[in-house]
């Protein structure tokens, strides 16, 4: 496993500053009927690379993470264009432009929940392989994303025996957590209690406690409730003001969510990544999320423990938790960029 904590093997050139792209809004859907919206960023029709060869040349199926929704990536796909992939991103249930009621922001379903957004990704894999048909994929998750990353790149495979509709040619997982912790431990009674007795779709602030105010606490007294995402207040402020943004979750979510932690964390799923398959794993050196880069590095020792080769690791000194969102965002954005220039 290759580890950087500064730059050196694993960083990857600055981004290029984007080229002439195309931004348009999609919907897939899914099998139980619920439209998913998607955002696809791409070079315009015609592009090609500053060697002639016609673009985009990969696609990058972005997953984004909790409390957020797709558009909050464009810089990073507007970045991504400018180097000759398309970026494919969804709103999960529950979240952006995908919910159809206000009482579904924060809450994906009664019952398996997280199974239910697993199966609307494995199908914005299928709609990437007819809009972009025999480009390799590249599977990206940050935070919540990366989790749900980590549990279904086993189950699009990749490799000679795979689907090529549905494989994927990498994997990064940006802010991941490691171990199923306190949540893992104590979530799934917690969380099934209290929709039981309280309904999977009450919001209750033990939970929100319990999952989110650890991270706040490094940060305290802070001057917002989400300075741990990002050193740049900026980045923090516009999150703060985004109406899609900072929403409570229902107990359902939560429960499911404990649920997806402790899968993701399972020696089954470490050992079931396709042979042969890429890993990036980035993160920041503060990030709560990940215990200040303990649980990163927990999670690249599991995977090299599986045999993933080959596999990199790369974590940023005094960088929180939204690497995309930085302060050394173009190094972030750079390394993502170069890794995937090199699997290909």
């Amino acid at each position: 496993m290759t580890i950087s904590g500064s730059p050196g093997a694993g960083a990857g050139r600055a981004p290029r500053e984007a080229g002439a792209a195309r931004e348009a809004r999609e919907w897939v859907t899914v099998d139980d009927g619920r439209r998913i919206a998607l955002r696809v960023w791409a070079p315009a029709d015609g592009s090609a690379d500053e060697d002639g060869a016609p673009v985009p040349r990969a696609v990058i199926q972005l997953v984004h993470g909790m409390g957020e929704h797709a558009a909050r990536y464009e810089a990073f796909a507007r970045s991504a264009v400018g180097a000759g992939y398309a970026v494919v991103a969804d709103d999960h249930r529950g979240h952006g432009l995908t919910i159809a009621a206000p009482d579904e922001r924060g809450h994906t379903a009664d019952a398996d929940g997280a199974e239910r957004v697993l199966a609307d990704l494995a199908q914005v894999r299928g709609w990437i392989g007819r809009a972009f048909p025999g480009l390799p994929v590249v599977l990206m998750g940050h935070s919540w994303g990366s989790i749900l990353a980590r549990v279904l790149a086993p189950r699009l495979g990749a490799g000679p025996g795979a689907d090529p509709a549905a494989t994927i040619t990498g994997l990064i997982l940006v802010g991941t957590a490691g171990s199923a912790g306190i949540l893992g431990a104590i979530g799934p009674c917690l969380t099934r209690a209290l929709c039981r007795t309280r309904g999977p779709r009450r919001r209750e602030r033990i939970l929100d406690a319990l999952v989110q105010g650890p991270y706040r606490k490094p940060f305290a007294p802070g001057r917002t409730r989400y300075d741990w995402l990002s050193r740049d207040e900026a980045v923090v402020d516009a999150y703060v003001a985004d109406p899609l943004c900072g929403f409570d979750y229902t107990n359902a979510f939560y429960r499911d969510l404990a649920d997806l932690v402790r899968t993701a964390s399972s020696r089954a799923v470490f050992n079931a990544v396709p042979a042969g398959l890429p890993i990036l794993i980035l993160s920041g050196s503060r990030d709560p999320v990940g215990a200040m880069g303990r649980g990163p590095r927990w999670v690249g020792r599991r995977y090299a423990r599986a045999g993933a080769s080959p596999l990199s690791l790369r974590l940023y000194p005094g960088a929180r938790h939204e690497a995309l969102n930085e302060t050394n965002r173009d190094e972030a954005v750079g390394d993502i960029l170069g890794w995937i220039a090199r699997i290909l």
